[in-house]
């Protein structure tokens, strides 16, 4: 009709069922849209949430890896002291005190694992390693006098709270630490380290006799202390796998022992020794009365030390945990990895 408006709209919408089809099309589509936007922003929120995780578990792990050791000597009381640290600083302290006839290079492979949660301090005594070995004339070798070079190095570092790590003589030097100044022990880890007389083995019976008569008994002891092969057996002992010890760390200790005027100062040190096992007593009411947190880690081809001297820190301290481990006295040198991972979940729960 002339005059009837001009119809712009679609002639599908015309029809009411036309409408109504088309309405439940849009509203699936709109739902289908809202559905995908839904996944889009979960796995945006996903991502969020796994992106920083994987990043600090790469920062942590380059962390480890990137681990800087420094090495220093510092003077106390007249003598070169010298000494391993890494990491920072302001973190909990833990100090690593080595055995016989090694230094704090036997533990190169635990010092970058622990440093990447804590500041690590490694010593050697005086007549060990790096720091100086005056005469026993000028220096007297005894445990209480190494422990007190300890403990005035300590005070030279401004460290005053830490947890102990102790091996072999470690264990004599640490245990005088913890009886003078309980307060500073914030965790102990015992690894093939004696305070209990049940914990000596065979190789005691001639070192007994050294102690009841020294002259007669010195070429003895120093077979049994510290020739060729006494320094192989101390590595090796009786583990099932001696092709993997390295023979370097033998051989590089009894040079050490061969120098010139090292030999007076180990037998020296090692006629103190008797006073270390007169001191257990004192060692294990330590333990019972103070129940410091204790992580005991034992090699069980040590052929010094025997199994026995694992279990028994539990019959003192019921709360120790107490791991044997297919090692020998140097647990470092087959099981570093499960010593590492052992004694950082310990301090994790002990040191804040």
């Amino acid at each position: 009709m002339a005059g009837e408006r001009e119809r712009v709209c679609s002639p599908a919408l015309e029809d009411p069922g036309s409408r109504t089809h088309l309405l439940h099309t849009f509203r699936e589509t709109l739902a289908s849209m809202l559905s995908v936007r839904s996944l889009l922003l979960g796995a945006a929120l996903a991502f969020a949430t796994i992106a920083p995780l994987a990043s600090a578990a790469s920062v942590k792990t380059k962390a480890a890896d990137e681990i800087s050791v420094t090495y220093h000597t510092v003077q106390v009381d007249g003598l070169g002291i010298f000494y391993r640290e890494a990491g920072s600083t302001d973190r909990p302290t833990v100090v690593l005190l080595h055995g016989f006839p090694s230094s704090s290079r036997m533990y190169n492979s635990l010092i970058p694992v622990l440093a990447s949660r804590y500041h690590v301090v490694a010593p050697d005594y005086p007549g060990f390693g790096q720091s100086d070995a005056p005469a026993p004339d000028v220096y007297p070798y005894t445990f209480d006098h190494l422990a007190e070079t300890m403990d005035k190095l300590f005070g030279v570092l401004g460290i005053h709270r830490y947890a102990l790590f102790v091996q072999d003589y470690g264990g004599p030097v640490g245990f005088r630490l913890a009886l003078c100044h309980p307060e500073r022990v914030a965790a102990l880890v015992v690894q093939n380290a004696v305070s209990h007389e049940e914990g000596l083995g065979p190789l005691w019976v001639v070192r007994r006799q050294y102690w009841a008569n020294r002259e007669a008994y010195a070429d003895k002891l120093r077979a049994n202390l510290v020739s060729l092969d006494a320094a192989r057996q101390r590595h090796v002992g009786s583990s099932p796998h001696p092709e993997r010890y390295d023979p370097d760390t033998w051989t590089d200790e009894f040079a050490f022992l061969s120098k010139p005027g090292e030999g007076r100062i180990q037998e020296e040190l090692f006629y103190d020794y008797r006073n270390n096992v007169a001191s257990y007593p004192a060692w294990q009411s330590y333990l019972q009365q103070r129940r410091p947190p204790l992580l005991v880690l034992w090699g069980k081809y040590d052929p010094s030390f025997t199994v026995f001297g694992a279990t028994a820190y539990q019959k003192t301290l019921p709360s120790a945990e107490v791991h044997i481990l297919d090692a020998g006295h140097f647990a470092l040198d087959e099981k570093s990895g499960e010593v590492g991972k052992l004694t950082l979940t310990f301090l994790r729960k002990q040191l804040h």
